[in-house]
């Protein structure tokens, strides 16, 4: 299962979208009170954090375990997250199959 990336905006219209990444045991494994935003990500549904969710998300992007998401996808997730915040009424999807 992949999981895609995208920045839309209120009205639902895709701003942006990069690859997505390989939905792997141990993101499921991850602990909900140490990544409460990255354990709520699903492969088979899709998650949207909004302009106050993100830092968050990107906190607990930076303290992850190597690995755990790819380099490549973290650069995207990161890339897409500063598009959420420089603009308004952004959020950023995680989008499962």
């Amino acid at each position: 299962m992949v999981i895609d990336l995208q920045v839309r905006g209120d009205s639902g219209p895709v701003l942006a979208h990069a690859s997505g990444f390989e939905w792997t045991q141990d993101l499921i494994d991850l602990d909900g009170s140490v990544y409460p935003m990255l354990a709520g990500l699903c492969a088979y549904l899709d998650t949207v954090f909004n302009q106050r969710q993100v830092p968050m998300l990107l906190a607990e992007l930076e303290r992850l375990p190597s690995g755990v998401i790819p380099v490549a996808a973290a650069a995207e997730i990161r890339r897409l997250a500063a598009m959420v915040m420089e603009g308004q009424h952004r959020y950023l999807w995680f989008c499962g199959d």
